[in-house]
């Protein structure tokens, strides 16, 4: 039996989330993930905006860091090159990190430092009412689409991997050990990766689409049935995949890091001043 309460605030518990949502499944994940790297609990750094997701730090036993709506990254890159030691780690909502983040979040990809990304995907703005958000399915009703949603939305893996990422992979909260596994590789990756993991609010965004979902459980069988396994993918026509999203690792190359740049620079100016 794993010993959650080994990296967690139990203090601090229970948590804030609502019954049906994903972000439990997510921190526990995490969690596996963190202690599989073996890493020492004062090296981690956590970092969190605002939003649903945001909470999550508050939970874990590391260093954490809870900042503004979307600037987690920013934040987050200041540790990083202060502290080039430490793993930093980043949890994100959908809205926090491609609506108000969208800028920090294109450039920590183009910049490629070592920061992982872990965006908590449940297509609305949950902590706030339920507006929708970069990912709200085109057609879905929210507080803000009362008669559904006509802009369509963003592909998360395919903007990390145009950005700049050097690792983009794609899970849910369905398929938990291969989140699992995306998440350990993630951290295990020299460079900005980014996991994006689709996953349900059924509080502010479910039960709003009444035709389509009858239960929390609805949301997680819909994540079953629409999710395509990378391998699956290459053999299925394009009209095969219209309506599903594929998971796996979607990206990994290996590019020159930022903070190593970054430190080359400040040694090669001090090396100039003699």
């Amino acid at each position: 039996m794993f010993d959650y309460s080994a990296y967690l605030r139990n203090e601090k518990l229970p948590h804030i989330w609502c019954p049906g949502c994903g972000h439990g499944i997510i921190l526990k994940s995490l969690i596996r993930a963190i202690a599989k790297t073996g890493w020492d609990k004062d090296d981690i750094v956590l970092v969190s905006g605002i939003g649903c997701a945001s909470r999550l730090p508050g939970y874990v036993d590391c260093n954490t860091l809870h900042t503004a709506h979307g600037r987690a990254l920013a934040f987050a890159t200041g540790v990083k090159l202060a502290k080039p030691k430490f793993h930093v780690i980043v949890v994100s909502g959908d809205g926090d990190a491609l609506a108000i983040g969208g800028n920090h979040f294109i450039h920590a990809c183009r910049r490629n430092i070592d920061i992982s990304l872990i965006i908590f995907n449940n297509g609305i703005y949950g902590m706030t009412g339920g507006q929708y958000s970069p990912t709200t399915p085109q057609g879905d009703k929210a507080a803000t689409a009362p008669h559904g949603h006509i802009e369509p939305d963003f592909d998360v893996a395919a903007l990390a991997k145009g950005a700049g990422a050097t690792f983009v992979a794609r899970g849910t909260s369905y398929h938990v050990p291969q989140l699992d596994d995306y998440i350990y590789q993630a951290f295990m990756h020299k460079g900005f990766s980014v996991v994006e993991v689709v996953e349900a609010c059924y509080t502010t965004h479910g039960r709003k689409q009444k035709t389509k979902y009858k239960s929390n459980l609805d949301m997680m069988k819909w994540q079953k049935d629409r999710a395509v396994p990378l391998a699956k993918s290459r053999e299925m026509k394009p009209e095969e995949l219209a309506g599903k999203f594929v998971t796996g690792i979607l990206h990994e190359v290996e590019r020159p890091e930022y903070a190593d740049r970054y430190a080359g620079l400040v040694t090669s100016l001090k090396g100039g001043d003699k």
